[in-house]
C-alpha cells in the first residue's frame, strides 16, 4: 500500500479510536498506530498538532463546551431539560426492548429512540465546533437513531445494538461534516467565478467607456 493512502487510513483509524474515548487519546495509542510507518519525532507532533485541531485531546479530554457558540449553549440547556422529562429505564428493560425490536416492533423501536436520544447528544458535543450547528448534528444523529432502531434485525445477539446505533450515529454526523466542508468549498469556487467575471465585466465597461 502506497505510504501516503496508509497514512491517511491511520490516521483516521486513530481519529475514531479518539471519538469512541470520548474525544480522547493518549499518546502511547498514536504512536503504536503509527509504529509501522516509522514517523519521526517531528511528524508525530504534526499528528498531535492535526488531532487537537480535530478537537481531540491527548492524554485528557478536551472541554468541548468551550467550542459552544452562546447559541448552541441555550439550544443544548433548553434539549436537554426537554429530554430529562422522559422516564429512566433499568438495563432489563433496555435488553427487553432491544429484543422486541430485533423482533420487528415498532413500539419497542420507539422506545429504543426515547432511551438513546441523550447518546445523540454526548456524541453530537463530540464533533462540535468543526463548521457545523450543534443543532443539525443532533438533528442529523435522531435521524439516524431513528433508522438504526429499525435495522436490529439484522443483529444475532441484543448486547451488540448500542454499538451498532452508536456507529450509525458518528457516522451520519461525519458524513453531514463532510457533506458541508464540500459544499462550501463549492460556494468560494463559484464564489471566485463570479468574482472573476465581475472584475471582467469591469474592465470590459471602462474599455467600452473609453472607446
Amino acid at each position: 500500500m502506497d505510504k501516503e493512502i496508509w497514512f491517511a487510513k491511520t490516521l483516521e483509524q486513530v481519529k475514531q479510536q479518539a471519538r469512541e474515548q470520548g474525544s480522547c487519546i493518549s499518546e502511547e495509542q498514536v504512536q503504536e498506530a503509527f509504529r509501522e510507518l516509522e514517523l519521526s519525532d517531528a511528524q508525530l507532533q504534526m499528528v498531535f498538532d492535526y488531532l487537537k485541531k480535530q478537537k481531540i485531546g491527548i492524554g485528557e479530554p478536551v472541554n468541548i463546551d468551550e467550542y459552544l457558540t452562546d447559541e448552541e449553549r441555550s439550544y443544548l440547556q433548553d434539549y436537554l431539560d426537554e429530554i430529562a422529562a422522559l422516564p429512566a429505564y433499568s438495563q432489563g428493560q433496555i435488553e427487553g426492548y432491544t429484543i422486541a425490536a430485533m423482533a420487528g416492533e415498532t413500539d419497542a423501536q420507539a422506545k429504543l429512540v426515547e432511551i438513546y436520544l441523550k447518546d445523540v447528544v454526548d456524541i453530537a458535543r463530540l464533533y462540535a465546533g468543526q463548521g457545523v450547528l450543534l443543532e443539525d448534528l443532533i438533528g442529523e444523529g435522531n435521524l439516524a437513531l431513528t433508522f438504526g432502531t429499525g435495522m436490529l434485525g439484522s443483529l444475532e445477539k441484543p448486547e451488540e445494538a448500542q454499538g451498532m446505533i452508536a456507529k450509525m450515529i458518528m457516522d451520519a454526523m461525519e458524513e453531514h461534516i463532510q457533506e458541508n466542508a464540500s459544499s462550501e468549498k463549492t460556494d468560494r469556487k463559484v464564489a471566485d467565478k463570479v468574482n472573476q467575471i465581475a472584475d471582467r465585466a469591469r474592465e470590459l465597461a471602462e474599455e467600452l467607456h473609453r472607446k
